[in-house]
């Protein structure tokens, strides 16, 4: 215990340095103090002892480490407050300040309230029991609207009331600042005006507000807390302080979870709720449990669902809502049509339930339609509920055998959960249905007999994952059942009425009753429906027959592409032809008309039947004459068509199978085509056993989908995700058995059965689609016939426009596929959208978008496209400086193929599509007209037509000042395989077109001989000498038209600038490769040689022969005459065959490991050894290889004879040979000859001059195989002809067969050698060494001699001794 004074001492010396509490008790009986521990201190002071209070106030100004200052029981007066006041503006280290039961009168008030106004270091301050009352809280709330400093405010007990709590409500909409408010009142109402402003305001503000009542007890009201984003609002809130909490939810954004656990609530709070949920952005849960909602209270909450997207997770467990509720919680969660979308999509979970929860049958039918068609919610709930019994239970279980989205199902709580029926149902959806993770079957009776524990292990397993199984591993395959018969044919052949004769033959039993109501509105039907292809159906014993009417209308043709069958499939052809122009008249066809018509239909078959990737069988043919039954019997037209017929099937032999009867037949009379039906009868059976078998699953899922065409309304449609839930229910082998799987293996077999159902007819299926289109009549007779039929000039609200909008063509859809006849069939569009079949069109390219990223872009329908009107042609740039170029693609067999109509349509679309998904495009241009695509992309013009007979070639035609090359890389880039990607298989020969009829844009019946062949036009190249190649011309003839007037003149180009540089380097890589397969072809292993013996290698002096000059070696260079002559400049295009003599030289010399000596006579090395001769031309040096007399003006010049290094002399200045005489030639002839002609040899083949010393390297192959890794060396192929050489030479280096002639030979040029320096004054180791570089020298180690240039003398001294001659 101390004294005052002490206290004084202490804040006078500051001898507690680290005090940073002090706190003042007054009204003690006693003044003293005492330190509680090293930072704070308790001064107690008597009423008597006041002035001191005030002294020890100014004192602490000096105090440089008070932080916290707490004042008990004191009655303030105005001076203490001042004193206060002034401590706080002259100390910056006071950060709290607490006031505990003190006592403040008006005046007091204002003047602390006034002290907090514009203080900037206090945070804190907490008052507790100090009775500041309404007014305080006013004083207070108005200072903290300018303070921008303190963080936290406590008010305990201090009664502040509605009034307070209003004024701090206000400060709270000003102030940004404060961090935490505590609020503990004896009125509950003091909570709902403080947080709605914190709400109202979205301040990030730690709120905690309690209430206590008479009794002592507190509760606490409402809780926020910024770190979490949660809102707790307490069950002591009236409903009005809950609606205005919720009107402050609506533009909030710092809360992300509301509780509101236990307050009741009325359908007043709901009804402001729902403006929350439509307004809000940020709320993701929202907790209403136990609330005590009733129906309308719970519709307004459904109501707001409907424009949420924020919210995650509802509670709704405990309420007091029935089956109406149910109703309508569940709606905005629910689909009710295919067509409908889902109004809420971001509800995850969702809980409902409690005793006073009344489901009912209502609520039920609600919960199933919910689960059934819910595609996003994750987590449902039921808890506690009475009123559903077991049977209800089982349904709703049922219902999720569709649902993948579904991972927990609680039901914990429910009485109705019970039974084996109902604990089987739960295991078998557990099978069905791998992506349930969660269970929570707690509390329930069936938890309590014990028979949950199988249902948590079969969830334990749906963990797991399967082992990984072969693909198609257990996948049974059968002979298929269904068969397909393409009726092919012009209009007015008879097709349709040969098609019911046929059916009627086949299975003549009863149609049924709503059949024969079909065949008795035909006629009507037939008036409102526009004319397509149609599909009959018959059974033979066990087998289907699907004949398939393709429509004969021109119009129509473009779409038979998409109805051809594919690889494998079961299907053969009847090609209808009528003898009769038109069956209402009688004037018959001439033989040449059937024969066009038969040939159009045959290279149709040919050429879809490329499209597969294996033909396991020929298309399968036969011929029907229809109108027998109006022709004599004796015509001669019919007997030179059957001729003709025969014609066909020969020259079609090896194409189809062409079946060797034709049919002649009344198409009326059901005997007339009793014949022809037994025919379809038989082949049908043949060719099931013929085709390739398929999944025998899919003749249960023909039985499946026909079933769920019943049960969904006779949809023509199934959209991939509802294949895939058939597959999930009701097939094993296709089902997913666990969410661990593979699921990209399932989808994989699940698409390699649709595709099998494609191909045999049963549905249509492309990988592009999401959609099995069932109902293929209705597809392809109905749905693409409006593609046919549209005219979209008439539809465009913009003239001459040849798009038509999104919109209007869904309209045209609408409208034409919907039944004409009332009664029969049902609206199409109740099932399946307009638009979805736009998208159908869209993937399989059948029209484009004129711009993709617009949803509502207006489309293009190439297939409907009118012919140009005829006008001149021109380029829409023409500069002297512009380039043309053209290439003409020719269906390579002509007579059996040719590009459908189908082709070109799909080619405009599929380019339009490709070019304008080009990163680089910029900006590129579209234009289309029925034969013709133009494009103008990055500065090039392009226009791509289709020409010919049937359309058997394509013209690809482009000019643009940038270069051939740069036009051609966008061909061969872009173009050409686009073209080839869709002509299903026909091989297009590439041609180069005349560019003259390129930039005059000649018209395509003039220009059908102005082209030449690529492949020929290279051949031609690597037929002509080296020196040729750039300078090549081909010639053109010239076109004259009907009257004898010339269009085009004769005229040539140079082949270098009909090709592109990548074509003519392609040309110079064919050359190396040709010679380098030549060197291959004569290489002997060393190993089979028997005469090879390695001691003989290498012998101290051995005289320099050709004996390594193998006969394999002559054999090339005869083989080799295409490249007599060395190639020079040709420009950048063949720099890979320049003439690079010294760089050459130098680096295959380098490879040499000795050279050979001399006899006894010549040993001392009087002169060099190795020469060559050269002329000089255009500043550069030839080589000479050959010795004629007369010829003058050559050099003489020697080479650096270094072991292994050995080279060209830099500028050696050599001897003059001014004219070579008969003498000269006999000496140096045969020389020339062998060796020279091994030079010649490496010459052309891009090594140049050194290789031809290989037959005097010992080991060639060896050191070519280094000198190939060298960069100087130009050409790979140049090294390995060389490395075959050296090969040769290695293997016949012994054979002895001339070997005496040529050492003679050798002797002789070496003798004229030293005569002829002797004459040119040049025998001295000093001359020569003047005219050649050259230094005699003798290596140190074996002491040979060698003629070496200045720089091997330096740099190798230490190797080597000079002997001066």
């Amino acid at each position: 215990m101390k004294d005052l004074e002490w206290a004084m001492e202490v804040l006078k010396t500051e001898r507690i340095p680290n005090l940073h509490s002090i706190s003042f008790l007054l009204s003690q009986p006693t003044s003293y103090c005492h330190q509680e521990n090293e930072n704070s201190i308790n001064i107690n002071i008597t009423k008597d002892s006041l002035p001191q209070f005030s002294h020890l106030l100014k004192l602490l100004k000096t105090s440089q480490k008070t932080r916290n200052l707490d004042f008990h029981l004191v009655e303030w007066d105005l001076q203490q407050v001042k004193d206060l006041r002034a401590l706080l503006e002259s100390s910056p280290n006071i950060k709290q300040l607490v006031f505990k039961r003190n006592k403040f009168n008006a005046e007091c008030l204002s003047e602390l309230s006034d002290s907090l106004r514009k203080n900037s270091f206090v945070k804190e301050i907490m008052l507790t029991e100090s009775g500041i009352g309404s007014y305080g809280a006013r004083l207070l709330a108005a200072s903290l609207m300018e303070n921008d400093s303190l963080e936290e405010l406590q008010i305990w007990e201090d009664s502040i009331g509605s009034k307070g709590a209003e004024e701090l409500s206000k400060m709270i909409e000003v102030n940004s600042t404060l961090k935490l408010l505590t609020i503990f009142d004896s009125k509950s109402i003091t909570a709902t005006p403080i947080i709605s402003a914190v709400l109202a305001r979205n301040r990030s503000m730690e709120v905690h507000i309690w209430s206590g009542d008479h009794n002592g007890k507190s509760s606490k009201l409402v809780e926020f807390v910024p770190e979490n984003n949660t809102l707790r609002v307490y069950n002591n809130l009236d409903i009005s302080g809950a609606c205005r909490i919720a009107c402050a939810l609506g533009w909030n954004s710092t809360v992300k979870s509301l509780d509101m656990t236990g307050i009741r609530l009325k359908s007043r709070w709901a009804k402001e709720f729902r403006w929350v949920l439509e307004q809000n952005r940020t709320l993701k849960e929202v907790n209403l449990s136990k609330t005590c909602l009733k129906d309308k209270g719970v519709v307004y909450v459904a109501a707001g669902l409907f424009k949420n997207h924020s919210l995650e997770s509802l509670y709704l467990d405990g309420n007091w809502f029935g089956g109406i509720g149910v109703e309508h919680l569940l709606c905005p969660l629910s689909k009710f049509s295919t067509l409908q979308i889902q109004a809420n999509t971001t509800l995850k979970s969702v809980t409902l339930g409690g005793g006073r929860t009344k489901i009912g049958k209502d609520g039920l039918v609600a919960i199933l339609q919910m689960l059934t068609s819910n595609q996003s919610l994750r987590s449902f709930g039921i808890f506690d509920d009475d009123s559903l019994k077991p049977d209800d239970i089982v349904r709703i279980v049922k219902s999720l055998e569709r649902n993948s989205t579904l991972r927990s199902l609680s039901l914990q709580g429910c009485k109705g959960v019970k039974g084996d029926i109902v604990f089987q149902t739960i295991m078998e959806i557990l099978n069905v249905n791998p992506w349930l993770e969660d269970v929570d079957l707690s509390r329930t009776p069936l938890h309590a007999s014990g028979k949950t524990e199988s249902i948590y292990q079969r969830l334990g397993q749906n963990e797991k994952t399967e082992p990984e199984i072969d693909l198609f591993k257990d996948m049974p395959m059968t002979v298929p059942k269904s068969c397909r018969v393409f009726l092919c044919g012009q209009d007015y052949a008879g097709k349709s009425t040969l098609c019911n004769s046929i059916s009627q033959n086949i299975s003549p039993s009863k149609l049924p009753y709503i059949n024969q109501v079909r065949s008795l509105v035909n006629p009507v039907e037939q008036a409102v429906r526009i004319p397509g292809m149609k599909i009959k159906t018959v059974k033979d014993e066990d087998t289907k027959i699907s004949i398939w009417n393709l429509a004969g209308q021109h119009e129509f043709y473009s779409l038979h592409d998409l109805m051809f069958p594919g690889h494998g499939s079961a299907s053969f052809f009847l090609i209808i032809s009528s003898l009769f122009k038109k069956p209402s008249n009688r004037e018959s066809k001439n033989p040449s008309e059937i024969e066009e018509d038969l040939q159009y239909w045959l290279r149709f078959i040919v050429s879809n039947s490329k499209q597969a990737v294996q033909q396991c069988m020929l298309p399968s043919v036969a011929v029907v004459l229809t109108h027998y039954d109006k022709i004599y019997q004796h015509s001669e037209n019919l007997q030179t068509t059957v001729s003709l017929i025969q014609r066909l099937r020969d020259k079609f032999q090896g194409f189809v199978e062409f079946y060797p009867t034709v049919f002649t037949v009344d198409a009326r009379s059901s005997a007339s085509v009793s014949k022809l039906s037994h025919h379809i009868r038989n082949t049908s059976k043949t060719i099931l056993e013929r085709v390739p078998r398929v999944y025998q699953l899919c003749n249960d899922l023909i039985e499946m989908l026909s079933t769920w065409r019943v049960e969904n309304h006779n949809k023509p449609a199934m959209k991939w995700k509802e294949f895939g839930e058939l597959c999930q229910v009701k097939i094993p082998s296709l089902r997913i058995r666990s969410r661990h799987d593979n699921k990209e293996k399932v989808e994989s077999r699940r698409r390699a059965v649709a595709t099998c159902l494609h191909h045999i007819g049963e549905v249509i299926y492309f990988y592009e689609l999401e959609f099995l289109i069932l109902d293929c009549e209705w597809f392809c007779g109905e749905v693409l016939s409006q593609l046919i039929r549209l005219d979209a000039r008439k539809q465009s609200s913009t003239e001459n426009s040849v798009f038509i909008s999104r919109k209007d063509f869904e309209k045209i859809l609408i409208g034409s596929l919907q039944s004409h006849i009332p009664g029969l069939g049902c609206n199409i569009f109740e099932n399946i959208e307009a638009s979805d079949l736009v998208k159908m069109m869209l993937k399989l390219e059948l029209c484009y978008e004129q711009d993709p990223s617009n949803p509502v872009s207006p489309l293009l329908i190439p297939s409907n496209l009118e012919e140009g009107r005829r006008k001149p042609q021109k380029w829409p740039v023409i500069t002297p400086d512009t380039n043309y170029v053209g290439r003409h693609l020719l269906c390579d067999d002509s007579s059996h193929m040719f590009l459908t109509p189908g082709f070109f349509p799909r080619l405009q679309v599929h380019l339009h599509n490709k070019i304008m998904g080009l990163k680089n495009q910029h900006g590129a241009s579209y234009n289309l007209e029925k034969y013709l695509i133009s494009i103008n992309i990055n500065g090039i013009y392009v226009r791509i037509e289709l020409g010919g007979q049937l359309g058997n070639y394509i013209d690809v035609l482009a000019c643009s000042t940038k270069s051939p090359t740069e036009m051609l890389r966008l061909f061969q880039n872009l173009i050409i395989p686009a073209i080839q990607r869709l002509c299903h298989g026909i091989t297009l020969t590439e041609n180069i077109l005349r560019s003259v009829c390129v930039k005059s844009l000649i018209r395509p019946r003039y220009r059908k001989n102005q082209f030449v062949h690529l492949q020929q036009l290279k051949q031609a190249l690597l037929s002509v000498p080296a020196e040729s190649i750039y300078d090549y011309q081909h010639t053109w003839d010239s076109v004259v038209d009907d009257s004898g007037n010339t269009v085009i003149g004769s005229g040539f180009d140079f082949a270098r600038d009909l090709l592109s540089d990548d074509d003519f380097r392609e040309v110079l890589h064919c050359r190396y490769n040709d010679l380098y397969n030549l060197a291959l072809e004569l290489q002997v292993p060393q190993e089979n040689n028997p005469d090879h013996h390695p001691s003989e290698e290498i012998t101290s002096s051995i005289e320099p022969t050709f004996a390594g000059i193998a006969k394999g070696v002559e054999e090339v260079l005869s083989r080799l005459k295409i490249i007599e002559q060395e190639i020079r400049d040709v420009k950048q295009e063949i720099q890979g065959l320049r003439y690079y003599e010294h760089r050459l030289l130098i680096e295959l010399n380098r490879k040499v490991n000795y050279l050979m000596n001399y006899n006894i006579q010549l040993e001392e090395r009087k002169v060099p050894n190795m020469f060559y001769l050269v002329r000089t031309e255009n500043y550069s040096r030839r080589l000479i290889t050959t010795m004629i007399s007369g010829m003058n003006a050559l050099r003489l010049h020697m080479l650096c004879e270094y072991r292994r290094e050995m080279h060209v002399v830099e500028d050696q200045i050599g001897c003059e040979l001014m004219q070579v005489d008969n003498i000269t030639v006999k000496c140096l002839a045969p020389y020339m000859k062998k060796f020279m002609k091994l030079l010649t040899f490496a010459l052309k083949i891009g090594a140049h001059l050194a290789v031809g010393m290989g037959e005097m390297i010992p080991d060639l192959g060896r050191e070519v195989a280094h000198l190939m890794e060298s960069p100087v060396f130009y050409g790979a192929a140049g090294a390995a002809a060389a490395g075959a050489v050296g090969a040769a030479a290695l293997g016949n280096r012994n054979q002895s067969r001339g070997t005496r002639d040529i050492q003679q030979d050798h002797r002789a040029a070496q003798q004229w050698v030293v005569d002829f320096l002797k004459d040119q004054r040049c025998s001295s180791g000093k001359d020569i060494a003047e005219k050649f570089g050259l230094w005699r020298i003798r290596y140190r180690d074996d002491g040979q001699i060698a003629w070496i240039c200045r720089r091997h003398m330096y740099t190798r001294a230490n190797e080597i001794i000079e002997v001066p001659m």
